[in-house]
Parts: C-alpha cells; sequence; structure tokens
C-alpha cells in the first residue's frame, strides 16, 4: 500500500535533517494517513478509504464525499476513488434524469 492519500494525491515529500553543526542527513517527511469510512449519499453505501487528515477537512468544508469528489480533478484521485466518482456522476445524472 503506497503512501499517498487516495483524495489529494499527497505523497512522502523528501528533505535533509540539518543540525546545529549544519550536517546534512536525508528524511522523509510523511502524510498523516488515516483510515475512514465515509458515507456517499447518492450511492448509500459506505466507502472506506485511506485519505490525508487534510483530506478529511476537505470533505467535510465542502458537504460530503460526493460533493467532494464531483469538484476533484481527476488526476489527482487514485483509481478507487476515480471509479467512485464515475459511479456517483453516473447515479446523479438518472436522478435528474427522473
Amino acid at each position: 500500500m503506497s503512501r499517498a492519500c487516495e483524495l489529494t494525491a499527497k505523497a512522502v515529500l523528501y528533505g535533509n535533517n540539518v543540525s546545529h553543526a549544519n550536517n546534512k542527513t536525508r528524511r522523509r517527511f510523511l502524510p498523516n494517513l488515516v483510515n475512514v469510512t465515509l458515507i456517499s449519499e447518492a450511492l448509500n453505501q459506505n466507502v472506506r478509504l485511506r485519505i490525508s487528515a487534510n483530506a478529511l477537512r476537505s470533505v467535510e468544508h465542502r458537504g460530503g464525499l460526493d460533493a467532494f469528489l464531483i469538484k476533484a480533478d481527476n488526476a489527482e484521485l487514485s483509481q478507487r476513488a476515480r471509479l467512485l466518482k464515475k459511479q456517483i456522476t453516473k447515479k446523479l445524472a438518472e436522478q435528474q434524469a427522473a
């Protein structure tokens, strides 16, 4: 499992630890990933995702998983999230037509 957010594509960054003596050693900055179960209102089902804490705040701010995915860019989403977005847009289009 990669250390990347499924919704925002935040991943591991690399940098240096710099000591007082200005010695530089490589280090990794890991994203704050959490396993979360989010509810898709359009699909009426729970979805388990591994997302960053920042993405969780963004999902809540935008009004839920469905609203977040509709606005999200496909390049940032994981394969699972893209499939979920496609299902949600299809379901919403069916509801609009009815």
